[in-house]
């Protein structure tokens, strides 16, 4: 009976906080937005410096985002080999899509971070200027994100990547959109593999903020076990069929690694 109190309590407990860690989240976008960000760019005269320290400045407040959220007790986070995510260089990171927060906690981690961000994403009030100042390139035309996808791997930067397109459903088995795969064929990028999970799931798709686990949810992220090469795919092959193959390669191999988390 007691032990069942406590539980409900902490689950209570984990409501409240994560609302605080939200409202946080979005009153800290509006600060980057209207203050932080602008700042920057009247001290930084140079456009490709302005985007390196606006994602700096992401970085580290994804860092204290995710920090904010375990010491508080929302949810516990695990990431093996800091070190190694932090010395990433013109990688393309392919990850699986559990939780809303996956992106958050993978640029809290990879320094010089560029990602491929929904284009509605680009009218979110709290998000948008946060968006176009770090210069995070929009999935709207399909071929100016190739173009954008090639010239930011050969600038060094670490572009992440969901292959499913979306958040995965639990209990469904991954589906990969040919996205990543065309990224990876067209820019011929080295991938780096990521494993997320999160257990038990929480603020996944079509579950509100609000609705959260019974116990708290342990995040845990690592690189996967065995590298993907995708060389083979690198061909003179028609670029529609090296893309198919490869997403089916990557669904087999991502499935196959989760299987051991």
């Amino acid at each position: 009976m007691v032990a069942k109190l406590f539980q409900r309590l902490n689950q209570i407990w984990r409501i409240i906080a994560t609302g605080f860690c939200f409202a946080v989240f979005g009153v800290g976008g509006v600060v980057l937005t209207l203050l932080v960000l602008p700042l920057q760019r009247v001290l930084e005269p140079c456009k490709h410096k302005q985007k390196q320290k606006a994602r700096i400045t992401v970085h580290y407040s994804f860092k204290f985002f995710v920090a904010l959220m375990h010491y508080m007790g929302v949810i516990h986070f695990s990431v093996e080999d800091k070190q190694r995510f932090s010395q990433l260089k013109g990688q393309l990171v392919l990850a699986n899509h559990p939780s809303l927060i996956d992106v958050v906690v993978l640029i809290s981690v990879i320094k010089h971070a560029d990602c491929v961000v929904k284009a509605h994403l680009f009218k979110n009030p709290f998000m948008r200027g946060v968006i176009k100042g770090t210069g995070y390139i929009s999935n709207e035309d399909p071929q100016e994100l190739l173009n954008e996808c090639e010239a930011s791997l050969a600038a060094g930067n670490n572009l992440i990547i969901f292959p499913e397109g979306t958040r995965t459903t639990p209990g469904v088995p991954l589906k990969f959109k040919r996205g990543a795969a065309n990224i990876a064929a067209r820019c011929k990028a080295p991938i780096t593999s990521v494993m997320i999970n999160m257990k038990p799931s929480t603020l996944t798709k079509d579950t509100p903020w609000y609705r959260v686990a019974p116990t708290k949810a342990h995040f845990t992220m690592r690189f996967a076990k065995h590298a993907f090469t995708g060389d083979k795919f690198y061909n003179n092959e028609q670029p529609a069929m090296q893309a198919r193959q490869l997403t089916r390669d990557l669904q087999h191999y991502f499935s196959e690694e989760l299987r051991h988390l």
